[in-house]
């Protein structure tokens, strides 16, 4: 029964993780509104064609952080609160805005926030959880909050306060909100149907009020006036630059609803595309989903016609957006990890089995993800902060895999899932600024040079946090357990036994001879030095080569090979750091601890070229800029440096090195 256990355990529970994956990828039902459906419409949004799916998950994120919202967050989790899908958001938000505005879709967290805009506390009683409101809980004291980001408008970012941060950023939720109420209808319309027929119907007497008004000649002012009225309705629409939702007619390209209407008495008829939205909208409002989802069939229909191949890459992003990949690789990364840590404890051979078959299926989730993300954008794998960091967690995880099969004692397997797991929630967190695929800014347009430059550097960026990664369990592993100078296999412990039995016997050469044996199979210290070397030999190939690629890039781009740029300086530093680990260590100048010391070091080194120099905001590599990373980016650097200062410590500190399997 054991062996069955020990051979198939591992693909069972393979199984059963891919099955909960696969489980995902299954689409919600429509009971009644075809929101599915809904969600899959092609539009234009920061410059690329996206489905109104990846525009409402991308906009709750940016308003609420995250991809669904919770309509009663006061209540816990055991009394099911109501949660709305973000298609279903997104529709209320344009079709039907008196439901959304009573929804709590903002997270406020700032205090002095919350009683600048005279925000209910926290009270559960009274349904407030002090974090999230609603448009109509904020909107009374919006013109307080208008002049107060006017003043802090004025302020450089890096001279603001928490408090005039969180300003600017509620702002920016504010304006993206109003610009999702203004896509299809003005925000404030009543019954869009009728207004639109009335509009449409009133253009021949206005144009022919408007060319009586220009030859001097008698008008009706009230018919003019009224037309006037949903002119300037229309302005504030497109005053809010909303997403592009109607597809090229004729000659001209994505347009925006407001500026389609306000074309219209320029000679341009109202379209079946405008119709077809209108039609919806008053469905939707009227709570008809009958007629709701035979417009939207109407629209589907006419968009596969005209629109094919946007009608294609919307509907393939609606099902990446349902499969989550990196959320599913995020989960399983932690299962695996936690069973390769629990391996140390037992070596247990099935358990680290198990561990290898999970983070080989989070890896093949994870690769499928990335290769999915490349066909979308039609760009290289790294293309901006949030893809860099699945790229560097998947090359890290790769590298995992590789220790782990040649050593096979689990140290390869955390660090493939803690590096995996850290990459992944760094980059949840980066997606909360928008849109993760958008387009590239100019200075990245893509050729050979740069999809060669960036996959190279970004893997040694992953192999450099690989060799850091190790030194930190090295040095937790040294300092706080005493497991770091005992074998960390079967073979190694058993050898460890009959060495203690001949040491009972009088045989104390025998068992020096069979501890040193156990030592060479499996002492855990010795393997992750050796580790860490291989991974900074391999960090300063990879570094280097993607350095050079990368000047090679910029002769091309902008005329230079190197300018001193603060990113291509970050990136010399890394190779230099590395060369110069591999200089010390040969040279005899360091040792064990030395070399985890620098390798530890090495983090602190590639965090900053990762991350800080786009802090510095200026440069031509300027175009990661996050300001929100900075406390993180500081505290990951203070932690490295404490971590160095335990691996400083003399080795009497260390629990590992004053432990003795065998004595003297």
């Amino acid at each position: 029964m054991n062996k069955i256990l020990q051979k198939w355990a591992p693909p069972l529970l393979m199984f059963v993780m891919a099955l909960w994956f696969f489980g995902n990828l299954r689409a919600p039902k429509d009971t009644t509104f075809a929101f599915t459906e809904f969600g899959q419409l092609p539009l234009t949004a920061n410059g690329r064609i996206v489905p109104l799916d990846s525009l409402a998950r991308n906009s709750l994120l940016e308003i609420r952080e995250k991809q669904t919202l919770n309509a009663e967050p006061w209540k816990s989790w055991t009394e099911k609160p109501k949660i709305i899908p973000a298609i279903e958001w997104l529709a209320n938000v344009m079709m039907n805005p008196v439901v959304a505005d009573e929804w709590p879709a903002f997270r406020v967290d700032n205090p002095d926030l919350i009683s600048l805009l005279k925000l209910p506390e926290k009270d559960f009683a009274k349904h407030f959880d002090g974090k999230h409101y609603s448009w109509n809980q904020i909107q009374p004291a919006l013109d307080t909050f208008r002049k107060e980001n006017d003043r802090v408008q004025r302020i450089e970012a890096a001279n603001r306060t928490a408090y005039e941060n969180a300003i600017v950023k509620m702002n920016q939720r504010l304006s993206l909100y109003e610009q999702l109420k203004n896509s299809v209808q003005p925000a404030n319309a009543q019954d869009w149907p009728a207004e639109i027929e009335a509009f449409e119907k009133m253009i021949p007497e206005a144009v022919a009020a408007a060319k009586a008004q220009q030859a001097g000649e008698k008008f009706d002012q009230q018919k003019f006036a009224e037309f006037a009225g949903y002119v300037q309705a229309f302005q504030f629409m497109s005053g809010w630059q909303p997403p592009l939702i109607l597809p090229p007619n004729g000659t001209r390209d994505w347009r925006r609803m407001g500026d389609a209407l306000l074309d219209a008495p320029r000679g341009a008829t109202l379209d079946a595309f405008i119709h077809a939205y209108v039609a919806m909208t008053g469905a939707f409002a009227a709570n008809d989903p009958d007629q709701f989802n035979a417009a939207l069939r109407e629209l589907q229909s006419q968009l596969v016609a005209t629109q094919p191949t946007a009608v294609a890459k919307a509907r393939a992003e609606v099902f990446f957006n349902q499969m989550q990949p990196f959320y599913g690789a995020m989960v399983i990364y932690v299962l695996a990890g936690l069973l390769a840590v629990f391996y140390w404890f037992n070596l247990s051979e099935t358990i680290r089995r198990c561990s290898v078959w999970l983070v080989w299926l989070a890896l093949v989730i994870h690769t499928v993800g990335l290769i999915y993300r490349m066909v979308l954008e039609g760009r290289p794998p790294v293309t901006n902060l949030y893809s860099s960091a699945i790229f560097i967690g998947w090359g890290a995880v790769v590298l995992g895999l590789i220790l782990e099969k040649f050593h096979r004692n689990a140290i390869g397997l955390v660090v493939a899932c803690g590096i995996g797991f850290i990459t992944l929630i760094i980059a949840h967190h980066l997606a909360l600024n928008g849109d993760t695929m958008e387009m590239m800014r100019a200075v990245l347009d893509t050729n050979f040079w740069l999809a060669t430059h960036v996959v190279a550097v970004t893997i040694g960026y992953a192999s450099t946090f690989v060799a850091g990664f190790l030194g930190l369990l090295y040095v937790v592993l040294g300092v706080f357990t005493p497991n770091l100078t005992r074998p960390m296999t079967k073979t190694g412990a058993s050898i460890v036994g009959t060495a203690g039995a001949l040491i009972a016997k009088g045989h104390r050469l025998q068992a020096n001879k069979e501890f040193s044996e156990a030592a060479e199979k499996g002492e855990l210290g010795k393997s992750i030095a050796r580790m860490i070397y291989g991974i900074v030999c391999f960090a300063t190939l990879f570094s280097f080569v993607g350095t050079v690629l990368g000047g090679i890039w910029a002769d091309q781009s902008w005329g230079r090979f190197w300018g001193w740029d603060p990113k291509e300086n970050g990136a010399l530093i890394i190779v230099l750091w590395n060369a110069l680990i591999l200089h010390l260590r040969w040279g005899g100048i360091i040792r064990e601890r030395g070399l985890v010391n620098c390798a530890i070091g090495g983090n602190i080194v590639t965090a900053w070229s990762w991350f800080g120099v786009n802090m510095l905001g200026i440069g031509l590599h300027s175009y990661g800029f996050t300001d929100a990373a900075f406390k993180w980016l500081v505290l990951f650097v203070v932690s490295q440096l404490a971590f160095i200062a335990l691996g400083s410590l003399p080795l009497k500190s260390w629990r590992s090195f004053g432990h003795k399997t065998v004595p003297a």
